[in-house]
C-alpha cells in the first residue's frame, strides 16, 4: 500500500534476503509517526527507543531461526493490554494506569517475533463511531484531515493507512474494525465471535467484542488473524475449533461461489456514490466467476436499535469495576458512594456517561422485560436471517456504512445520527459472524469506499478469499493519501 512501509506478507522475506533492515523498518516507521501523527493523531503514545533497541535484537538472530512475523511492529488498540506499557482506552479515567500482562492476542503476536508498537486513539472505551470520543482528541483521517477516521478503532486506521504502522490490532462491538478501515482506505477484518481470545482487552460489550487487525492488505489480514486465532483456556468464550490454513484460501479466483446482495442494504438511504462504487465491485465480482444472487435480511430494520439495548446493558456493568477505588484516578468524597459518583463523572466522557445510563435503565425494574430481554429475542432473529441466507449463498456483499466519512463536528451532537451509521455493520456482531472490509472506491470528494464482506461464523476463509480476489483484480488499495504525499513519504 505504502512505498515506504513493506507489508506484513513482504517484509520477512526482504529481511530474508537483505534488502532491509529490521532497525530501518523501525526508523522509517518513526520518521512516519513523528512527521504525520501531529496532524492525524493517530498514536497516543510510542516508544521508538524500545522499538530501535528490539530492531537491533531481532537484525542480531539467524536468518533460519526467525520466527514468522520477526521484524514486525504492529501497532496495538488502547483497548488492549501489553505488559510495560498504558493501556488507558482513550479515557482520563485510566491516564496513569500501567497493564501488568499482556493480551493473548498480543502474547501470540510477540511469539511470532512481533513487537507490539505504540498505543493508538480510539473512541473513549471503544464507543463511538467517529473517534471524536477520545479524551485525547480525535484521529484525523489521512485522505482529508478535516473528516473523521470512523470509530472506535480509528487510531488503528488512519496509522494503516497514513503509512505509520505495518500493520494494527482493533477491535469491533458493532463496527469499529470495519467502517474506520472502509472510512480510511485499508483492510479490516472482523473474526467470528470466539475465533480469538478477548483475554486481556478491556470489556466494552462482552457478548459482541472481537479482536481483529486492520492491515494494507487482504493476505496481511490473513497472516494476522492466523496468529492470533486460535482456543485460549484464559478466556471461556474462546472455541476451541481448528484454525484453518487462512494464507492458503487466497486462491484469486471466485469461480463457483455464490455471493448474496441483501436487498436491506440497498436502500434509498445510502450515499448514491457508496452504492456506485459497491455495484461497481460486485459486478467485478461477477467477473471473476462468482453467481451475484439476492437474499433478505428482513429484520435488519431491528438491528440499530437492538445492538444499542444490548451493547449499553452490557457496557453499564463492565464499567462498574471503573470506581475509583481498584485502579485508575479517583476523586475523594464524604463516603464512598459520594466517591465513585464524583470519580465517574469527572473522568468519564459525555458519551460512556450515556451508554452507562442507557444500559442502566434497559436492565432495570420493570424495563427489563421490555427492553433488554426483547432485544435478545430480536437477535436471535437476526442470526437466523443470516443462517437462512447463507444456505442460498457463500458470503454476503454490502456496503460498510452509508456515507463515506463526514466532517469532524458534524454528528457530534446528535448521537442518534451517529447511531444510525452502523445500521450495515452492528448485524455481523449481533449474530457472531465475520466481516470483511476492502477498498472499492473514491467518493467525488476522495475519499475512500469500502466493499463489506460478511461470511458464516468460523468461515473466515470465505471472506478472505472473496477479498483477495476483488483487491487483486482492482487498484483501490495502492492509495496514496496526501498526509503521505505532502512530506515525500519519509
Amino acid at each position: 500500500m505504502h512505498a515506504q512501509l513493506p507489508t506484513v506478507a513482504t517484509l520477512p522475506q526482504l529481511l530474508a534476503n537483505g534488502q532491509t533492515t529490521t532497525r530501518s523498518v523501525v526508523d522509517t516507521l518513526s520518521a512516519a509517526i513523528e512527521s504525520r501523527n501531529p496532524v492525524l493523531n493517530a498514536y497516543l503514545s510510542w516508544d521508538g527507543a524500545e522499538a530501535a533497541r528490539w530492531a537491533q535484537e531481532v537484525d542480531a538472530q539467524s536468518v533460519a531461526n526467525r520466527p514468522l512475523l520477526a521484524g514486525v511492529p504492529i501497532g496495538i488498540k488502547d483497548v488492549l493490554n501489553v505488559q510495560g506499557q498504558p493501556c488507558g482506552c482513550a479515557s482520563l479515567i485510566l491516564e496513569k494506569y500501567v497493564s501488568p500482562y499482556d493480551a493473548t492476542a498480543v502474547a501470540r503476536l510477540r511469539q511470532a517475533g512481533a513487537l507490539p508498537f505504540g498505543r493508538l486513539n480510539m473512541d473513549e472505551f471503544a464507543m463511538g463511531s467517529s473517534n471524536e470520543n477520545s479524551a485525547y482528541g480525535p484521529a484525523r483521517n489521512p485522505w482529508n484531515a478535516g473528516y473523521v477516521t470512523g470509530g472506535s478503532s480509528g487510531g488503528s486506521a488512519a496509522a494503516v493507512a497514513g503509512g505509520m504502522a505495518v500493520a494494527a490490532l482493533g477491535t469491533d462491538t458493532g463496527g469499529s474494525i470495519r467502517q474506520p478501515a472502509a472510512f480510511c482506505g485499508c483492510v479490516g477484518l472482523k473474526p467470528s465471535y470466539g475465533r480469538v481470545s478477548r483475554y486481556g482487552l478491556t470489556a466494552f460489550a462482552s457478548s459482541l467484542d472481537q479482536i481483529g487487525p486492520l492491515t494494507q492488505s487482504v493476505e496481511d489480514a490473513a497472516i494476522l488473524l492466523q496468529v492470533i486465532a486460535g482456543h485460549d483456556p484464559l478466556d471461556s468464550t474462546s472455541l476451541d475449533r481448528p484454525v484453518p490454513d487462512y494464507r492458503a484460501a487466497l486462491s484469486g479466483d471466485l469461480a463457483g461461489m455464490r455471493l448474496g446482495l441483501p436487498r436491506e442494504y440497498f436502500t434509498d438511504g445510502v450515499d448514491p456514490q457508496v452504492t456506485w462504487a459497491v455495484r461497481a465491485a460486485i459486478e467485478e465480482c461477477r467477473k471473476l466467476g462468482a453467481e451475484i444472487v439476492d437474499v433478505d435480511l428482513p429484520h435488519t430494520r431491528y438491528a440499530v436499535a437492538t445492538y444499542y439495548i444490548i451493547a449499553t446493558a452490557e457496557a453499564s456493568a463492565n464499567l462498574a469495576r471503573f470506581d475509583g477505588v481498584r485502579y485508575g484516578a479517583r476523586e475523594s468524597g464524604q463516603d464512598p458512594i459520594d466517591s465513585y459518583g464524583r470519580t465517574r463523572a469527572r473522568y468519564f466522557g459525555p458519551e460512556v456517561k450515556r451508554r452507562i445510563i442507557l444500559g442502566t435503565f434497559v436492565l432495570s425494574s420493570g424495563y427489563y422485560d421490555a427492553y433488554y430481554l426483547r432485544a435478545q429475542k430480536v437477535r436471535t432473529l437476526i442470526r437466523r436471517d443470516f443462517e437462512a441466507a447463507f444456505q442460498q449463498c457463500d458470503a454476503l456483499l454490502a456496503p460498510v456504512a452509508p456515507t463515506t466519512a463526514y466532517p469532524l463536528g458534524e454528528r457530534v451532537d446528535d448521537p442518534l445520527q451517529m447511531y444510525l451509521g452502523d445500521i450495515f455493520t452492528v448485524t455481523a456482531n449481533l449474530a457472531g459472524i465475520c466481516g470483511l472490509s476492502v477498498p472499492c472506491g473514491f467518493s467525488d470528494n476522495g475519499l475512500p469506499v469500502g466493499l463489506q464482506v460478511l461470511g458464516p461464523a468460523f468461515r473466515e476463509e470465505t471472506i478472505l478469499r472473496v477479498g483477495h480476489a476483488y483487491e487483486q483484480a482492482t487498484d483501490w488499495h495502492h492509495g496514496l493519501p496526501p498526509v503521505c504525499a505532502e512530506d515525500g513519504g519519509q
